[in-house]
């Protein structure tokens, strides 16, 4: 029963795509499907009768006729969809693809794997370690808490050419049990 004034609650269009869904053995599918397809058919209607718009008013016509829709469909048709090569083509294609046998595979059994190196769980970080040194406990007068200490020549020298130290290394393979 409900099911009855759904139907008779739908636009004409909306019936439309139902049916077609019907006739093509399509039984179970959500409401949703309806509504792209006519969103679809829409838009494509559009797309045709402005294109068809723009042959007469080329043509100099003040309204569009037959003849101009049936060209805005033909260039339609002749853009968006594109024909398979003949059968022939194919197979000769497939011939000389097949002509190149495939490369002997050299794993053993199970799934072959890429090598460690270009794998994501091999380890390529690298740790950034400052370059610190032990503060040493600075004496302070009261002249000099005025004052503000200035680096030695040296270390700026020395935080100029290696601000942190790079250390890298692997981590060990796990032994098979």
């Amino acid at each position: 029963m409900a099911d009855k004034d759904e139907e008779s609650a739908m636009p004409r269009d909306a019936k439309i795509v139902k049916s077609l869904l019907k006739s093509m053995g399509v039984e179970d599918y959500e409401p949703r499907v309806i509504h792209k397809f006519l969103e679809l058919w829409y838009r494509y209607v559009v797309d045709v009768l402005t294109d068809a718009q723009v042959y007469s008013e080329h043509a100099g016509k003040s309204a569009i006729d037959c003849d101009d829709v049936k060209l805005a469909i033909q260039s339609k048709v002749n853009f968006s969809f594109s024909q398979p090569p003949p059968r022939e083509v194919l197979l000769e294609l497939a011939q000389n693809r097949n002509k190149i046998p495939l490369p002997k595979t050299i794993a053993g059994p199970g799934i072959p794997l890429p090598p460690d190196q270009d794998t994501l769980i091999s380890p390529n970080y690298q740790f950034a370690i400052p370059n610190k040194r032990p503060a040493e406990p600075i004496e302070e007068t009261e002249e000099e808490e005025a004052t503000i200490p200035n680096p030695s020549q040296e270390e700026k020298v020395d935080m100029q050419q290696n601000p942190h130290q790079r250390v890298s290394f692997p981590l060990p393979k796990r032994q098979k049990e």
